[in-house]
């Protein structure tokens, strides 16, 4: 129905950079908001960043001023540009969007598969 696809995640060190790219297929009508939740072990899976499809977004405090999110709605796919990365940026990161698949759908939430970021100190 909808696939959330995800690539870029790997291993850095410290203070290095990673992109992760989301690329949303399937039966689309509507997607927004379009953003990236992480996941630590043994913990609940919190929000990272969150784009808005009019250009406004939001960023957990502890990433803010580190990663930038954008969204290319013509391809239906976000980014999250991570820099100066931390050993407790460390996590799987999923992608995540709310899609309407059609036009008597409500919204619904869909999530990727999920990418490791490892950050080594």
């Amino acid at each position: 129905q909808v696939q959330l696809v995800e690539s870029g995640g790997g291993l850095v060190q410290a203070g290095g950079s990673l992109r992760l790219s989301c690329a949303a297929s399937g039966s689309i009508i509507e997607i927004n908001p379009m953003g990236w939740y992480r996941q630590h072990p043994g913990n609940e899976r919190e929000l990272v960043a969150v784009a808005i499809s009019g250009g406004s977004a939001s960023y957990a405090d502890s990433v803010k001023g580190r990663f930038t999110i954008s969204r290319d709605n013509a391809k239906k796919t976000v980014y999250l540009e991570m820099n100066s990365l931390k050993p407790e940026d460390t996590a799987v990161y999923y992608c995540y969007a709310r899609v309407r698949v059609g036009p008597f759908h409500g919204m619904s939430d869909f999530w990727g598969q999920g990418t490791q970021v490892t950050v080594s100190s």
